[in-house]
């Protein structure tokens, strides 16, 4: 499902117009992302957490000449789970 497919699902459950569901669509996304950029962790009970995770800086090879190089420290979005949908899916 892509992100057209996603508002069309929620125009048709929810009754809205498109328009309105791209809207809604929108603004939970930029909801999560804002919370993500501030550090802070979305918790929707039965669907799963949206968290940031902190990677340390590494040094790791270059494939083409195996040179060493150093990787920078970076944030990685990360998703995990909740038993609803843990349990939806299984």
């Amino acid at each position: 499902m892509n992100k057209q497919e996603l508002i069309g699902a929620v125009a048709d459950a929810s009754g809205l117009s498109k328009s309105d569901a791209s809207k809604a669509v929108e603004a939970v996304f930029d909801s999560v992302t804002g919370a993500l950029k501030k550090g802070d962790e979305v918790r929707l009970v039965g669907f799963g957490t949206f968290s940031v995770s902190k990677r340390k800086a590494s040094t790791g090879r270059n494939p083409r000449t195996g040179e060493p190089m150093t990787i920078k420290a970076s944030s990685q979005p990360k998703f995990k789970a909740g038993k609803g949908l843990k349990d939806a899916v299984n």
